[in-house]
């Protein structure tokens, strides 16, 4: 499966998987409690600033947001069509942020940083009994590896309509492609119970 992850030496690069996550929590709490689009407007700039020094090019970075940028698009316009021009704009400028932040630390992390982290911080539930730390972490993991995996797959059937002088319509291009989604998701999940990977036991409560 291909990966978000980015070889690098930037800032971001070099702090702690730890830090960074923290930090993603901070910046995701504080674009929710403001609406003033000047304060989210200079955010997305820093965003923008952010995933821009990570020296991957900005013809690869569009390519990676291009399916997430649509996406907010629509949320953004049925926002504006629902509610006021001003909501509009704070929806738009708040998630464009969010998903700035987001993929620049995607683009700094190892996903096995990813799933370590995860799961020391799912430990303590562990221990009560709630959740299975590494099963957290690796659903995490899983999450994060797939984006890349399902976007990758719309690419190719998008050349493929556009090879056979078809239309790109929304139900010729779901339908094949989470069936295709599913199946790998079917093969991943037989080869980690063939490892024995989810057959872990939780500790005993005391």
């Amino acid at each position: 499966m291909r990966s978000l992850y980015v070889e690098g030496d930037s800032r971001l690069h070099r702090l702690s998987p730890r830090i960074k996550l923290i930090l993603l929590i901070v910046v995701s709490l504080a674009l929710f409690l403001t609406r003033s689009p000047i304060m989210l407007g200079g955010a997305a700039f820093a965003g923008a600033l952010l995933y821009g020094s990570l020296g991957m090019g900005w013809r690869e970075g569009w390519l990676r947001l291009r399916p997430i940028l649509l996406t907010i698009a629509v949320v953004a316009l049925a926002t504006l069509m629902l509610n006021t021009v001003e909501e509009g704009v704070v929806v738009l400028l708040r998630l464009t942020t969010l998903m700035l932040v987001a993929a620049a630390v995607t683009a700094t992390t190892p996903v096995g940083s990813f799933i370590g982290e995860i799961s020391s911080a799912a430990r303590p539930f562990e221990r009560i009994g709630l959740v299975r730390a590494d099963d957290i972490g690796l659903a995490v993991g899983l999450v994060i590896r797939f984006v890349p995996e399902v976007v990758s797959r719309y690419e190719i059937l998008r050349q493929a309509h556009r090879a056979r002088g078809l239309k790109l319509r929304p139900m010729t291009v779901i339908v094949p492609l989470t069936i295709q989604t599913l199946k790998s998701a079917d093969e991943i999940a037989a080869a980690i119970d063939a490892r024995g990977i989810r057959g872990h036991k939780p500790p005993s409560r005391s």
